[in-house]
């Protein structure tokens, strides 16, 4: 693979962004943002701001550069994964959102003790922690080895800077600055895409059209995978979409750092252009970046050269720095810094919010709002140092793999809390100890079959769904204990009751 070089005006580029992002963080938050404001915002920040902001925390580094090359390398077939939006979006805004807003929760883990009990809250605010933790080191460490083996650029200097500029204005300015940095990271990061496809448009003879031809002619915008299997297990497209589906609405609903953006207001039209936005601004950009590894597979072809090969994450940062002119490279890689900063803010936001208010404050619930800023802000900085240190480690060692594969227990584990809220918000039956119960049988369940089964990961989120929501009821049955949701208004059947 051919390799470029980092020219000095790209340099300029590049660190003449990340000082804006650190300008536009801070200057955000000039008047000292102190309890609920902090955490959730001061009711200044503009609907489409925070959706764009939802956008761009799931969007991280990995994604930008991984789209790209999955469909460089083979075909669209992930593409339909983004369909699950179609199921995701309608769930959240018809089922979740309406309770969210008449509750009016501060975190997203509040939901399961007002719903169930004190443990829930603090087990899902621990699991949530733990796996951001670890999300925001592998989301350095990944795209700075990636960015490193193209621009030359030393690999751990790249997590210092992406590291360092989001947990000053992450701590500094609580969400207020993040979602305002979001923003502009997550118009950044649809420019430099945008702008990085009229490039190749204009390096590829025919265009459009010939990348159309090419990606049809070699099967680029097909795939072999069956539309549906009876086999509920097997993989299919059609299972394809309704797992990542049940996946995507499981973030929507019950993970704090897209919950949070929720309650920023508690007007619920709002909340629904939020989610509307945000469905539009992701199936719109997994398409261009789709598009863009075809287009880089047409590009290449037409080299008659060597075809680039390697890993799918290299491919398209190979493209930028190689093969685009000095300065358009710099905006560029300013694009992928984009995404790594917006998830990293995100990640150290609302780790410091869910420990501050899901744990500090139930263990000591007299906390007042400067005592719970002031720890908010030192949570912030100290997983801030401490995930720049892990990744940093990931680089010189070789526990990469093995800390993905943590990484990856916690994720799955955490997708479970999906299933328990599902539990409170569709059933009034449902009790603590049957949900308590149930979420460990249902943990038991997914980890088997993702360690000891051959059923695609497709099919998890679909079947932790189902054991979550049949545990937790037949275990609530069993106990006999009282439902909070009996005497209060904490269902999807409550919504539309007076608060």
């Amino acid at each position: 693979m051919m390799t470029g070089s980092f020219a000095v005006i790209d340099y300029v580029i590049l660190f003449a962004y990340l000082l804006f992002i650190l300008w536009v963080g801070i200057a955000v938050a000039k008047k000292e943002m102190q309890g609920k404001e902090f955490f959730k915002g001061d009711g200044s920040i503009p609907w489409w701001v925070t959706s764009v902001s939802l956008f761009a925390t799931l969007l991280s580094p990995i994604s930008f550069l991984s789209l790209a090359g999955n469909s460089y390398l083979g075909s669209w077939e992930l593409w339909f994964a983004q369909l699950g939006l179609f199921i995701a979006v309608p769930i959240a805004i018809y089922y979740f959102l309406p309770v969210y807003r008449k509750l009016n929760l501060d975190t997203a883990y509040e939901y399961l003790e007002r719903r169930f009990d004190t443990k829930l809250r603090v087990i899902g605010s621990l699991l949530f922690i733990v796996y951001q933790i670890g999300r925001m080191s592998i989301i350095m460490y990944l795209p700075a080895l990636a960015l490193a083996a193209v621009t030359g650029i030393n690999a751990v200097l790249i997590v210092l800077f992406m590291g360092v500029v989001a947990t000053i204005y992450s701590a500094f300015g609580g969400i207020k600055s993040v979602l305002w940095t979001d923003f502009i990271q997550g118009v950044v990061l649809i420019g430099g895409g945008i702008f990085a496809l009229i490039m190749l448009m204009f390096s590829i003879d025919g265009g459009f059209g010939e990348v159309v031809r090419v990606g049809t002619e070699d099967g680029k915008f097909f795939t072999d995978t069956p539309f549906f299997d009876p086999n509920f297990v097997n993989n299919s497209v059609l299972l394809l979409i309704f797992g990542a589906g049940i996946s995507t609405a499981f973030s929507y609903i019950s993970s704090q750092d897209m919950v949070q953006r929720y309650l920023t207001t508690t007007d619920l039209k709002e909340m629904n252009k939020m989610t509307y936005l945000n469905g539009i601004l992701s199936l719109g950009t997994a398409t261009l970046f789709f598009f863009i590894g075809t287009a880089l597979y047409t590009f290449y072809t037409q080299q008659a050269g060597a075809m680039p090969e390697g890993k799918a994450d290299l491919i398209f940062a190979n493209f930028i720095v190689a093969e685009l002119p000095a300065g358009i490279s710099g905006l560029l890689i300013a694009g992928l810094f984009a995404a790594g900063q917006s998830t990293l803010s995100t990640g150290l936001n609302s780790v410091a919010t869910s420990w501050t208010l899901d744990i500090q404050k139930v263990l000591k619930p007299d906390m007042s709002d400067e005592k719970s800023t002031k720890m908010a802000r030192n949570v912030s900085t100290i997983v801030g140092i401490f995930s720049i240190a892990f990744a940093i480690v990931l680089i010189y060692t070789d526990v990469g793999d093995a800390y993905s594969w943590f990484n990856g227990l916690m994720g799955l584990v955490l997708g479970i809390i999906g299933g328990t809220f599902t539990l409170g918000v569709m059933t009034k039956r449902a009790n603590a100890k049957g949900a308590i119960c149930g979420f460990f049988a249902t943990a038991a369940l997914a980890v088997y079959v993702s360690y000891f089964t051959d059923i695609t990961l497709w099919a998890y989120s679909i079947i932790n769904l189902i054991a979550s929501i049949v545990f937790g009821y037949v275990f609530s049955l069993l106990f006999k204990q009282k439902s909070k949701a009996e005497d209060e208004n904490l269902t999807y059947y409550d919504r539309k009751k007076p608060a």
